[in-house]
């Protein structure tokens, strides 16, 4: 509680404006968090490889427009659905497999994208907090002993300890906001890596059965 208190009257003291400046990094790294853990706990899954499965069997039966249009219901919530809509209609346009690969590549990356977008700006505010932090503790520092200065030789000690205990809140509370940061980058790195395994290893079981499939379903229309 002793800590919490102090920790408080950092942001009251002269040099506060640290304090309050690490406040604002916590803010958004915190935002950060929550949004990108809702978009890859809960509005993804790794479950695109099994869903491929669905598309690859209409692809295998030579129903291409069938699969067009289970591709784009399930690129509603899917984004392998995306991704298989564009090589499916690649497939019927009668590109060629060059064609449909490039199709397929350009969406996923756009897709791969998405899932790591704003992640890398938790290991940046995790480590602008630590700096914030050192710095006002380094200013505080400064002056609390250009206090001292010209004080009386009795108040000095206490003087100096009182502001070396409210530089040192900056320090403390800039690794408050860094440590949790930078355990969420790295929680929500691997998830956006399996994402892209996941997302990547299905286009690519589509674009296989296209491949082998394209020319036998284009003979047929």
């Amino acid at each position: 509680m002793q800590f919490l208190l102090s920790l408080g009257s950092g942001f009251t003291s002269g040099d506060a404006l640290w304090m309050w400046t690490i406040l604002a990094a916590q803010i958004v790294s915190v935002a950060i968090i929550i949004e990108r853990s809702h978009a890859l706990f809960v509005a993804r899954k790794t479950n695109q490889k099994e869903l491929s499965k669905l598309l690859a069997e209409d692809i295998r039966a030579g129903h291409l427009d069938k699969a067009l249009r289970r591709s784009l219901q399930m690129g509603v919530n899917q984004p392998l659905g995306v991704v298989a809509s564009a090589g499916i209609q690649a497939a019927l346009d009668m590109g060629g497999k060059e064609e449909i690969q490039l199709k397929m590549d350009e969406v996923l990356l756009e897709e791969n994208t998405r899932v790591e977008k704003r992640i890398g700006f938790l290991a940046m505010f995790a480590n602008v907090a630590t700096l914030l932090g050192l710095l006002g503790t380094i200013t505080g520092l400064i002056h609390s002993f250009a206090g001292i200065a010209n004080a009386n030789p009795v108040e000095k000690a206490t003087i100096l300890s009182q502001g070396i205990s409210l530089a040192m809140n900056t320090t403390a509370y800039g690794l408050i906001v860094a440590v949790p940061a930078l355990i969420m980058y790295a929680v929500l790195q691997n998830r956006a890596s399996r994402l892209t395994d996941d997302l990547n290893k299905a286009a690519l079981n589509l674009f296989i059965q296209l491949g082998f499939h394209y020319e036998p379903v284009s003979d047929k229309k």
